[in-house]
């Protein structure tokens, strides 16, 4: 230790006198304390370790690969990690314990009873886990997704109004409108040859297309131009799940020196731009007119989302800043594209796997517009296709678009049986387990819509089904998501017979919704208007 502190007083260019033994004295002394303080704090760490593993003992897992990478590589986003996650579901029905490496413990929750306590738990004790939510942090800002506590429920007391089925009913025709955009290209390409298209990416392009025109009464004509915004919230999406599987990238400033992280600072700077001006010159114009003349301005036309939040204030009668607007417009832009076209991409998947269940749709389908003058979808239609609406629930039940959502609980979660959720630990509420769990769902693996029976499912646990999570941060758009998924499923089958395209396999793979491999193609057939359908070819 001496011919470090006479290197370090060298350094100090301090001479050889009675000053230099007190010097000494205090630098040992600073370096035991400090040596002393990174003790205790590493023995507290190990302590809090032992108790906190101690309390997991009374959760099953799953044999370890190995003392070192725990489950690690077991349960990868892919086709055979959920046939994993079925297989250990099926074993331990109720909750299991993975581990992540040798220090990190995940309790995954997969019944209805045990996920209760934690879904219904408030937004305070029960917040969300940012192991991977703070990626879209810089991106997303604060919105609903990413908020917490006091914001959170401020801004989720003002913006359900936003989602009040009175101002959904106009969206309905824009959804009509969008689908028609969508199938005329779809009748061009197949009348030129490409019979089988992805849905995945035609979908994507229309939901984001319905989107754009519900929240900023924006028309990109982005299904058949690019277009710089669509492309950004895109490639945003595509690096946030390539950033999730490297993990040298999960630290900030590592990541900010990649190309992928130069893409995404631009592709930030493109959507942040785009909706800023949107509010800027909303805000303007409100300012400018006043509140009761610009109402008056608005009369007769579909107020967008835009409007909504413009026009929204808390207990208080406080406004939204034009941030918080702009950051709950990016977030419902990025959340309600993806998993609309997941869901959608899955049901006309399902239905092409099973013939006699579409055939039934679109019987249900002509029933409903046999006295229409016009081929539109209403929103007094939406109650009237109850078989439709029972084969879109299975098919969220089957493939649901987000397959878990993460907590990390603030206080002791105590679950039906005794025993306690440990506060601190990450919380799995696993909607793909639970949904594929056979103490809740007889033979989970199998399409069959006729779960959703009112007489079958009366007597179902409500948290048995949870394709928009659950409790007091459940998905605030879920009704705006379900009307459009009904309207543009009646005129899909409406107006294409669907069948599988054998030659491209389908592997699950959950990223940021789920999706398939490589991508989900399915072969369109145009119906005439009086020509009757060809039955699809079934699954193989």
């Amino acid at each position: 230790m001496l011919p470090f502190t006479d290197w370090v007083l060298e350094l100090l260019s301090m001479e050889q006198t009675p000053l230099h033994a007190y010097t000494i004295s205090a630098l040992l002394l600073a370096l035991l304390a400090l040596l002393f303080r990174t003790l205790l704090q590493l023995g507290n760490s190990w302590h809090c370790y032992y108790v906190n593993c101690q309390r997991l003992h009374c959760f099953p897992e799953p044999p370890r690969r190995n003392w070192l990478l725990g489950h690690l590589g077991m349960f990868l986003p892919g086709e055979e990690g959920l046939s994993m996650v079925s297989q250990t579901v099926a074993t331990f029905s109720q909750a299991f314990v993975t581990w992540m490496g040798p220090f990190l413990p995940v309790l995954s929750l997969v019944h209805p009873d045990y996920l209760k306590p934690i879904t219904t738990a408030s937004a305070a004790v029960a917040p969300k886990d940012y192991t991977f939510y703070g990626f879209l942090k810089p991106w997303l800002g604060d919105g609903l997704l990413l908020s917490n506590g006091a914001k959170w429920v401020r801004h989720r007391r003002m913006l359900t109004p936003a989602f009040h089925f009175d101002i959904l009913k106009p969206y309905v025709k824009i959804f009509n409108q969008s689908t028609d955009i969508m199938h005329a290209k779809w009748r061009r390409l197949v009348a030129s040859g490409s019979t089988s298209l992805d849905m995945f990416e035609q979908v994507s392009l229309m939901t984001l297309d319905s989107l754009q025109k519900c929240v900023f009464s924006y028309n990109s004509n982005c299904q058949e131009t690019p277009s710089d915004y669509i492309a950004a919230i895109l490639e945003l999406s595509s690096l946030v799940v390539r950033r999730q599987h490297r993990l040298l990238l999960h630290w900030d400033f590592l990541y900010h020196l990649t190309p992928d992280g130069w893409r995404f600072r631009r592709a930030c700077d493109t959507v942040h731009h785009f909706t800023a001006n949107v509010v800027q010159r909303r805000h303007q114009a409100l300012n400018r007119l006043g509140r009761e003349a610009w109402l008056k301005s608005k009369q007769g036309k579909t107020v967008d989302f835009i409007d909504i939040l413009l026009l929204a204030k808390d207990e208080e009668g406080q406004d939204l800043s034009e941030e918080d607007i702009a950051a709950e417009a990016d977030t419902f832009m990025f959340e309600g594209h993806d998993t609309t076209a997941s869901g959608l991409s899955w049901v006309l998947y399902n239905l092409a796997c099973h013939p006699e269940h579409q055939e039934r749709c679109r019987e249900e389908i002509k029933d409903l517009m046999r006295d229409k003058e016009s081929e539109e979808i209403e929103w007094e239609d939406l109650s009237q296709m109850p078989f439709s609406t029972m084969c879109i629930k299975e098919s969220l039940r089957l493939h649901p678009p987000v397959t878990a959502v993460s907590r990390r609980c603030t206080e002791d979660i105590k679950l039906p049986d005794g025993r306690v959720l440990p506060k601190g630990n990450i919380c799995l509420i696993s909607i793909y387990g639970t949904h594929h769990n056979p103490a809740v769902w007889p033979e989970p693996q199998v399409y069959n819509p006729h779960r959703f029976d009112p007489e079958n499912s009366k007597n179902n646990p409500p948290l048995a089904f949870m394709p928009f999570s659950a409790g007091p941060r459940n998905c605030i758009g879920q009704n705006f998501a379900m009307a459009e998924m009904k309207v543009v499923l009646a005129l899909t089958l409406l107006r294409f017979a669907v069948r599988l395209d054998e030659s491209r396999p389908v592997r699950r793979k959950p990223e940021l919704i789920l999706r398939s491999e490589n991508g989900l193609w399915l072969h369109l057939e145009p119906l005439g208007p009086s020509r009757e359908s060809r039955p699809p070819a079934p699954c193989s």
